[in-house]
């Protein structure tokens, strides 16, 4: 799995979750529970991850979704 996005905007991440899937890309949001142990605050990011060989059309349909700033450049 790579880390494509990493973010605290519940929305922006719940928006990349649903954009992935309904384009077949498996996508997993880690630390997605970590609200438990910080109060709600936004402290953590969650962070979006997706297989290796479905990196390039993740990418791809998030700088076409308009958010290509929010993607990871490690």
């Amino acid at each position: 799995m790579v880390e494509i996005v990493r973010s605290s905007d519940l929305v922006l991440v719940g928006f990349l979750q649903s954009l992935l899937e309904n384009a077949n890309i498996p996508v997993l949001v880690a630390d997605r529970h970590m609200s438990a142990l910080e109060g709600m605050i936004g402290a953590f990011p969650r962070r979006i991850l997706v297989p290796g060989d479905h990196v390039a059309q993740a990418r791809r349909l998030i700088v076409d979704a308009g958010l290509g700033a929010e993607l990871r450049h490690d």
